[in-house]
């Protein structure tokens, strides 16, 4: 796997674990939030802004 083909799985993660989070309302989670900071934390180990891509 390339770098490139890293990130873009990586950011798709990121992505599947927000919907996870919003769609699970005010359910607290703490697993949930685990994954999503570890998740973070690698993307932005590779430069990613995860800001940019943050679901709201």
């Amino acid at each position: 796997m390339t770098e490139k083909e890293l990130i873009t799985s990586t950011i798709d993660r990121y992505t599947e674990l927000q919907q996870i989070k919003k769609a699970n309302g005010n359910h607290e989670n703490e697993l949930l939030d685990y994954f999503i900071k570890v998740t973070v934390a690698k993307l932005s180990s590779m430069g990613v802004n995860v800001e940019d891509i943050t679901l709201k």
